[in-house]
């Protein structure tokens, strides 16, 4: 062996091992709000990396889309089948404030409603709210059979299913472009829109199981903060309250009883 050579045999490897550190220790805990339309308002907690650099922590949660049951937020089990989503838009202290994204029929419940012998009738229609949103909105609803009938099936008509058609897209369109967000929300809640929807087309074929299966938010207006603070409604009142603090003597001055 040559002199001088593999010096680094008797050293241990370079740089030494790295000390495992846990991720979990730079990253901070937030709450999420739900807007006011909703009897809870504290969904849950969302987990962000600290303010490191130029990396904002509000940066990290804005935009984020929460999904909740509708059951959780209104604290009734008959909502259990349908799905809300709400994308935080603003951070202020520890919590995130939400609003209206979307919402959704469970899988589970838009299959149960699909049997054997009855036309099932789907309708779609691209709405804009008087606030500036543009929503797609989908119906479904399937035909039920008539007060004392005997026949086995249910089926309607093509021009009948044309007709109904045409009234769920004139409904849909009304009930959403004559309202905000949140106030199309306070309809989507009890299930209203698809309720007329059922009374309007009593006269064409009657209906049952109308549900407004799912909403999609295509384009959401300039973030407005007045706008969101007036969805939050009562939310100032949870901010603390700013607490006086007495003026510190500076340094060098003597204090007033000597």
């Amino acid at each position: 062996m040559a002199v001088g050579k593999n010096k680094r045999i008797s050293k241990g490897k370079k740089g030494g091992k790295k000390k495992a550190q846990d991720p979990f220790a730079k990253k901070d805990w937030y709450d999420v709000k739900a807007p006011t339309c909703f009897q809870v308002r504290n969904i849950g907690k969302t987990l962000v990396s600290r303010t490191a650099g130029t990396k904002i922590a509000s940066d990290g949660l804005k935009g984020r889309v929460i999904e909740v049951c509708l059951a959780d937020l209104q604290k009734n089990e008959e909502d259990a089948h349908r799905k809300i989503r709400l994308r935080v838009e603003d951070v202020q202290g520890r919590n995130c404030l939400t609003n209206f994204w979307g919402m959704d029929l469970t899988t589970d419940k838009a299959r149960s409603l699909i049997r054997k012998w009855q036309s099932l009738i789907e309708c779609h229609v691209d709405v804009k709210t008087t606030d500036g949103y543009m929503l797609r909105m989908f119906c479904l609803s399937f035909t039920k059979k008539r007060m004392g009938q005997v026949k086995k099936t249910c089926y309607a008509q093509s021009g009948q299913i044309k007709k109904i058609h045409k009234k769920m897209t004139e409904i849909m369109i009304r009930e959403a472009s004559s309202c905000d967000i949140k106030e199309l929300v306070a309809k989507l809640i009890p299930e209203a829109i698809g309720k007329d929807i059922e009374k309007a087309c009593q006269g064409i074929y009657p209906l049952q199981n109308t549900f407004i299966r799912k909403v999609k938010v295509l384009k959401a207006p300039k973030f407005d903060l007045t706008k969101l603070m007036e969805v939050h409604g009562d939310y100032s009142a949870e901010v603390g309250t700013v607490i006086e603090r007495p003026a510190e003597p500076l340094v060098g001055d003597e204090p007033a009883d000597a």
